[in-house]
């Protein structure tokens, strides 16, 4: 069991190396590319930049507090 937690914690390393990588290119790389280059056809628009991290990562982490903390509460509450 132990390996395929590995393979499962490296593939998620991967990915998330990859969208890391790929959003610093888009973002802080091509604002110094002048707009008519043609690396801009492989991204996004600009505003996208801000609108992906604010629409589906933001409730995620929100999804995430709100579990640590009703999981907290029912340790909490076992405990007293």
């Amino acid at each position: 069991m132990r390996g395929t937690e590995e393979a499962v914690g490296l593939g998620f390393m991967a990915i998330s190396q990859f969208i890391f990588t790929s959003y610093t290119i888009w973002v802080i790389l091509s604002a110094f590319i002048d707009s008519q280059h043609v690396n801009h056809e492989y991204f996004l628009p600009r505003a996208s930049a801000v609108l992906i991290p604010l629409f589906l990562l933001l409730p995620f982490v929100g999804l995430f507090i709100t579990c640590v903390m009703l999981k907290s509460q029912r340790v909490t509450k076992k405990a007293q």
